[in-house]
């Protein structure tokens, strides 16, 4: 599985401390019948914390583009990551 940086987002926790989230697009295979396809799924690191990753959610290249916009606009964490994906879904 590759992994294909996004960008970083600062967010300011409840606290008021800063924190940073790297946001990737996983690109792996997916068996389909007889064959495989590429996959793409999304991951969320914070910088120095917890990380989640949701792979084989679409083989569609502009749909995981989609997701992955609405996930860094809206400053999803990884806590809330499968969430937030499986609503999208």
């Amino acid at each position: 599985m590759r992994e294909l940086f996004l960008e970083t987002v600062e967010l300011t926790d409840q606290a008021g401390a800063v924190r940073r989230y790297d946001y990737s697009i996983l690109v792996g295979e997916m068996d389909v019948g007889a064959y495989a396809c590429e996959s793409y799924g999304v991951k969320v690191a914070e910088q120095g914390g917890e990380q989640a990753c949701v792979e084989n959610i679409t083989c569609s290249a502009s749909r995981i583009d989609e997701l992955s916009g609405l996930l860094t606009r809206g400053g999803v964490t990884p806590t809330a990551l499968r969430d937030v994906v499986l609503d999208w879904l």
